[in-house]
């Protein structure tokens, strides 16, 4: 047998933890997605991404599971694969896997099994920055949810800038002489290790993360991911495929007057206006928008990835469901060539912001060219009765 080149970089793959929130019926990442585990969803992502040595964190009794997992994913780069037993937190179940890498691993990437899905794509650039002179390296997200600090009975206290967070993901990136020194040093235990080497006095530098390598927490988390599989062929997800030719799709959405609070439509607060019902924020030209780019490319409809089963989204904006909307069309090898949507409704009145809606819609969708435009029906059905809104949109989608 030809054994593979010792690498220099290794990656750690945290598997370790119980998954009490899961409720699956095994530590979490020994939780099935389809007829595979979370784990080797994972490590096939990780295989599909680099050519690392890879060491992978399990509980105790875990251990020959993990191994079948992994060799699995791993093909003939088996002799790539280490399985070590965690400890009681996540700094020891990591210290437990810088102490099994090899010798000549100068870059460490620790990466969370219940981020299963995450793209090579995050991977190339963490490891992309520490190449380039860093000496950590997360991915991370724009936080689009308005962000309120609430006190311990419920009541809200502010706002929170959201300008300034962002939301972290995995995997983060080390040299493997700096991630140790952290962990050797650090007296209390941080929710990720980025912050260990933080508060070890290194800077932390950011790379863009992937809205697809979301972490599977909850019994929600686990059916997004199901559906995600579902829609999108495995491979897709670790590596986008190759498509040749444009996709067009075409997206409706209705919802009724009749929510809580002001109304919220193509991304604006209309203050005076009365609230559209809906799961979300009802705003319907978001929600066609959304329709027609899963549409044409082919990943289902809203209902597949922002149901009712998401309580994340329970009010959320059209910020929200379009920036997800993005990451997925770019894990199945998509951009975004232009939207066209047309909204029909008595009120609000959209002559005077219908370019204000369509600069906010087109940065929600990654700075795509979206056109608005605003119709009645002459006092027909109930849009004319001004009982509601409908939105038709009609998107393009060109090869990544």
């Amino acid at each position: 047998m030809t054994l593979t080149p010792v690498p220099r970089l290794a990656v750690i793959v945290v598997a370790a933890g119980s998954g009490t929130r899961l409720k699956g019926g095994a530590p979490k990442a020994f939780v099935g997605i389809d007829d595979r585990s979370i784990l080797h969803h994972a490590l096939r992502g990780v295989f599909a991404a680099t050519t690392a040595q890879v060491v992978v964190v399990v509980p105790p009794g875990y251990e020959g599971e993990a191994l079948t997992d992994a060799r699995d994913a791993a093909g003939d780069r088996a002799d790539l694969v280490t399985v070590v037993v965690g400890g009681a937190t996540r700094q020891e179940s990591v210290v437990a896997g810088l102490d099994a890498l090899w010798a000549d691993v100068e870059i460490v990437l620790v990466h969370d099994a219940a981020r299963a899905l995450t793209p090579a794509a995050v991977f190339d650039r963490v490891v992309a920055a520490i190449d380039a002179g860093a000496a950590a390296v997360i991915p991370t997200l724009p936080v689009v949810d308005t962000i309120k600090r609430v006190d311990e009975d419920g009541r809200v206290v502010g706002p929170v800038d959201r300008s300034e967070l962002a939301a972290a993901q995995t995997p983060q990136g080390f040299l493997r002489t700096v991630l140790r020194s952290a962990l050797a040093s650090v007296d209390v235990d941080h929710t990720d290790d980025a912050a260990a080497v933080a508060a070890a006095g290194h800077s932390v530098v950011t790379v863009e993360g992937d809205a697809v390598a979301f972490k599977i927490t909850t019994g929600p988390d686990l059916d997004r991911a199901r559906a995600l599989l579902q829609a999108i062929p495995a491979a897709s997800l670790v590596q986008a495929p190759v498509h040749t030719a444009p996709r067009v799709g075409i997206g409706t959405d209705v919802h009724g007057f009749g929510g809580e609070g002001t109304l919220w439509l193509a991304g604006l607060e209309w203050p005076g206006e009365q609230a559209l019902s809906g799961h979300s924020d009802g705003d319907a030209v978001a929600h066609a928008i959304v329709d027609a780019l899963l549409a044409a490319a082919g990943l289902g409809d809203i209902g597949t990835h922002f149901g009712t089963d998401r309580p994340e989204f329970a009010g959320a904006h059209a910020a929200a469901f379009l920036a997800h909307t993005v990451g997925l069309l770019g894990a199945a090898g998509w951009r975004i060539g232009n939207v066209s949507v047309q909204v029909q409704a008595n009120r609000p009145r959209f002559a005077s912001r219908r370019v204000e809606a369509e600069q906010v819609l087109s940065a929600a969708l990654g700075g795509a060219a979206v056109s608005v435009s605003a119709t009645t029906t002459d006092g027909l059905g109930f849009t004319g009765r001004t009982e509601g809104v409908a939105a038709f949109a009609t998107a393009l989608l060109l090869p990544a």
